[in-house]
């Protein structure tokens, strides 16, 4: 067992025998195996252990017997208490998910103020299989069938090769002492429910069931790979990014032989899950306008592309300008300034820039959100014309149209930022004094 030990580290590059490892033990005989085999390789541990208060006398007496394992071998322990059924209760997630948040930030930290390059925790080949099988029940993509990684950050697991019963056997034959878990043998978590009732029963089937899983999550993490490749070299045609935006191409989207697959690895990240990449992908068959959100963005389907944008709260203030020249930087940063109107005088070609007759403005100005009903006559025009036609006229989208800002002096539309002139407020022969804006 020590040498496959050993050919499993060097093949899957977990660590360097010169680096120091911290050791999560909790006292059951997988991590107490694992502590004497990296003992054994001559690698400078410590021991880590959590006491979750789950168990009442029970947590103390893991406690009591891993302090006194570390002090045996002459090596660090560290120690800390958590309140899971309070943290969990606060965020509203399971106590399990709780343990795991609680533990892994803690040894992160230990990882960083003590200097340890890793932290060793002691998943085995059993722990792959049951997780694989509760990822297919609760729904997975390729992702979760490639079980628990061998190295993930500065995690690393060097028994994922051996069994639940190869530990025991080795445990048995170096006479080492361990806790049993009381808990293990409950069946009310989904693991324990697979551990103890599916397992065997698949076992019946394929004795070799827990090898076998093993060897199907090898297969697996090499199509994963493939897959990966697949989906990366295709992101590079299907989404561009746009200032603060990202859009993904519809028609490209949808010549691709798995669109939702695509989707799904582009906007997960962002907090989306499969059920909503489902109703996205319907959604490119039907007309633009319609908004998908997650709890940090929202997904505009547009006319050509699908829009990602984080949330934002909508900005319903009101932004005065008063009559003097210097640099705006709310809501957005603009200059602004005087100028006196010359013989020659040429108008700006820029949309970000505006030039208006001062003396047509009544001071102070003000900016803010275009609102329902608003109205007023673009450049060139006699009559008036509400913005939301204009925005129709012009194509805006959705997301172009919520981020649309109106220049206003006394009730009447001076500009609409970046897009049109009033008629009302241009530039004439008669003409003597320029306010000029210039968006940053």
């Amino acid at each position: 067992m020590f040498r496959k030990l050993v050919r499993f580290v060097e093949e899957e590059n977990l660590f360097y025998r010169d680096e120091k490892i911290l050791v999560a033990v909790s006292g059951g005989i997988d991590s107490v195996v694992l502590l004497h085999l990296l003992q054994k390789m001559e690698v400078e541990c410590a021991v880590a252990h959590c006491n979750f208060h789950l168990r009442a006398k029970e947590s103390d007496g893991d406690f009591e017997f891993v302090k006194s394992l570390a002090k045996k071998n002459n090596i660090p322990f560290y120690s800390k208490d958590f309140d899971t059924k309070a943290y969990a209760d606060t965020h509203k997630i399971s106590i399990e998910m709780a343990a795991r948040e609680l533990r892994y930030e803690w040894f992160n930290q230990i990882l960083e103020l003590e200097n340890y390059q890793y932290i060793a925790v002691g998943h085995h080949a059993d722990d792959v299989a049951e997780t694989v099988l509760i990822n297919l029940v609760r729904g997975t993509g390729i992702h979760g069938l490639t079980g628990i990684k061998s190295k993930l950050g500065r995690v690393i697991r060097p028994l994922l090769p051996f069994t639940r019963k190869e530990l025991e056997e080795y445990a048995e034959s170096e006479e080492l002492n361990y806790r049993e878990d009381s808990t293990n043998k409950e069946t009310d978590f989904v693991r324990n429910k697979i551990r103890h009732q599916i397992i065997p029963i698949l076992e019946k089937i394929n004795p070799s069931i827990r090898k076998t899983m093993s060897e199907n999550v090898q297969r697996f993490h090499e199509v994963e790979q493939i897959y990966n490749d697949v989906i990366e070299e295709n992101r590079l045609h299907l989404v561009f990014e746009r200032e603060n935006q990202l859009l993904i191409s519809i028609s490209r989207l949808q010549e691709l032989p798995s669109p939702s697959s695509h989707l799904f690895e582009i906007l997960s990240p962002y907090g989306f899950h499969h059920r909503d990449v489902r109703m996205i992908t319907k959604s490119l068959e039907s007309i633009s306008g319609k908004r998908f959100f997650s709890s940090t963005h929202q997904l505009l389907r547009d006319r050509k592309y699908l829009i990602l944008s984080q949330l934002e709260e909508n900005d319903t203030n009101e932004y005065l300008l008063e009559e003097k020249s210097g640099l705006i930087e709310f809501p957005f940063e603009m200059e602004v300034s005087f100028i006196d109107r010359k013989p020659g005088f040429k108008f700006p070609l820029n949309s970000q820039i505006a030039c208006l007759d001062a003396d047509k403005l009544k001071f102070p100005l003000s900016l803010r959100k275009w609102q329902k009903g608003d109205s007023f006559r673009p450049i060139g025009m006699k009559g008036n014309k509400k913005i939301s036609d204009f925005f129709i006229d012009q194509k805006f989208s959705l997301q172009d149209k919520e981020n649309a800002w109106l220049l206003l002096s006394g009730d009447r539309i001076a500009w609409v930022v970046g897009h049109r002139l009033d008629d009302r407020f241009k530039i004439t022969e008669a003409t003597a004094k320029i306010f000029r804006l210039e968006v940053k």
